[in-house]
Order: C-alpha cells, then structure tokens, then sequence
C-alpha cells in the first residue's frame, strides 16, 4: 500500500473533524481542524488521527474538562482547550 499523500491525509483528517456524531465536538474539532491541521508536523497529524479515534463521549470530556484527558492525549487536548477558550 503507497503512503498517503500530505494533502489527503490533511483533507481525511478535517472530513474526521467534522463528521463525529456529537454535534458539539462537530463543532469543537472542526474549528481546530481548520486553524491547526495545516500546520501541523506528520508526529502531529499523527497523534491528531489518533485522538480522532477516540470515543466521542471520552473526548467530549476531555475537551471540557469533565474528566482529565489519557495521558497521551494531555498536550493536543490542553491545544484544544486553549483554542476553544476553554482554560
């Protein structure tokens, strides 16, 4: 299987943003889709993606501060956290 372009993997990853099943984090990760993704590095999109398979309920609670976020998560949810104003 060939590598995944750049330009695809970023256009994945914000149709993923978007497209979650809680409208609120619909909102919440296509906002910071459309003001990060481009500038992220590959470790970064990669973490990203794996956040996005997160369940949305435990996301949702990590994003707003109900529950603190899985350790390997803690930095990219603070980002979002700041982003949406939320810290």
């Amino acid at each position: 299987m060939s590598e995944e372009l750049h330009e695809h993997r970023l256009k994945r990853l914000a149709m993923r943003s978007m497209r979650r099943g809680i409208k609120e984090m619909d909102i919440i990760l296509m906002r910071y889709a459309d003001a990060k993704l481009a500038g992220m590095s590959d470790a970064e999109l990669t973490e990203y993606d794996a956040l996005l398979s997160e369940n949305d309920q435990d996301l949702y609670q990590w994003v707003s501060g109900q529950v603190a976020p899985d350790a390997r998560f803690a930095g990219l949810v603070a980002d979002i956290r700041q982003m949406i104003g939320a810290e």
